[in-house]
């Protein structure tokens, strides 16, 4: 078994990610409804700063970093405010300001955005990631590290 991680190791562990300006969190693994996540590090299953802050990380051990907007969900791009036609959505379609909406892609792959403007023929959505154009606190606690690394361990756990 290795004593610490790189690319390859199979890992679980514990996160918390908190806004540097508030402090305020946004997510965490140790809510209720939720538990320890399993990786594959390097497999491109994270952002890339979390996934760089795996590497070197023995069992057990805490650690706190800022992950920059860049190697997290990127900068906000203005041009993925984007007006649709209402008509594209079921007539009876609910919209709320500041509501996530699903929609599917140019090659069928579903997405979510952010409706941001109501009109009477258009809504106006928002196609960025909620998280894009933020730095990420993070604190993760490392649980385990596996090398037997199978197809099913890297498929356990997708609610990342």
């Amino acid at each position: 078994m290795t004593t610490t991680t790189e690319n390859g190791s199979n890992v679980t562990f514990h996160y918390t990610g908190t806004f540097p300006d508030s402090g305020e969190e946004f997510d965490s693994s140790r809510k209720e409804d939720r538990g320890p996540m399993t990786v594959n590090v390097g497999a491109g299953e994270l952002i890339q700063g979390f996934d760089t802050a795996l590497v070197g990380m023995t069992e057990g051990e805490t650690k706190a970093f800022t992950v920059a907007a860049n190697e997290a969900y990127g900068e906000r791009d203005e041009n993925a405010i984007v007006e649709l036609d209402r008509n594209i959505f079921p007539e009876d379609f609910q919209f709320n300001l500041g509501e996530v909406v699903p929609l599917t892609g140019p090659g069928g792959s579903p997405f979510l955005a952010t409706v941001v403007k109501i009109e009477d023929t258009t809504i106006t959505t928002d196609m960025n990631h909620p998280l894009a154009g933020k730095d990420l606190n993070f604190e993760i606690e490392l649980l385990s590290i596996n090398d037997n690394t199978t197809e099913n361990d890297e498929n356990e756990n997708t609610d990342g």
